[in-house]
């Protein structure tokens, strides 16, 4: 194996977006990174995905793919609450907070971005990196779901700590937020 594709394929990572090959191939000529990944992918080596995102082979995580296609972004909403047992309906998509609003299709794979103003998106609070996955937990997804749906039916909030939801309800800077966590609280309380 070449000792370009070895670099890549010796991380943990199953997703390199042309920056992260760029800085594993100390590449700072674009044109000469743009020619080796052709390369590699006529060789079969890479897999191309989307543009400027690629993948060791087809055993990529999902996850970390979801994360790769656009930046700044990170998982949240249904794929999180459901995880958390929050919610139990069961999606086939990957939900991600980003800059915009947009459907994805890779492969069998869907992914709903969902757009959040920048003052939240860039702000790390309740989001956890891990496994080359940027995730929110379920505080920050619950919270992201209730800012942009007014009504919203969650079917177990028994592992919310609430406590951590009214502190990071302040990275939204949003009324209409504060009064929905409360409506969400009160209505668990009873």
């Amino acid at each position: 194996m070449d000792s370009l594709i070895a670099k890549l394929y010796q991380s943990s990572k199953t997703i390199f977006t042309n920056k992260d090959i760029a800085l594993a191939w100390k590449e700072t000529n674009e044109n000469n990174l743009k020619s080796k990944i052709s390369y590699y992918v006529k060789q079969r080596s890479l897999l191309r995905l989307t543009r400027g995102v690629f993948a060791k082979d087809k055993n990529y995580n999902s996850k970390e793919l979801a994360t790769s296609i656009y930046l700044p972004s990170y998982i949240s909403f249904e794929t999180v609450l459901r995880e958390a047992g929050i919610i139990f309906q069961h999606y086939d998509s990957i939900f991600i907070a980003g800059k915009w609003s947009k459907t994805v299709k890779i492969g069998k794979h869907s992914f709903v971005f969902r757009k959040l103003k920048d003052e939240v998106l860039y702000n790390p609070a309740g989001i956890v990196n891990q496994d080359n996955i940027s995730i929110a937990g379920p505080e920050r997804a619950f919270l992201d779901t209730i800012y942009l749906f007014t009504e919203y039916h969650f079917d177990n909030l028994n592992s919310i700590k609430w406590e951590k939801c009214f502190e990071l309800a302040r990275i939204y800077s949003n009324k209409e937020l504060i009064k929905r966590l409360n409506k969400y609280y009160k209505n668990h309380a009873e």
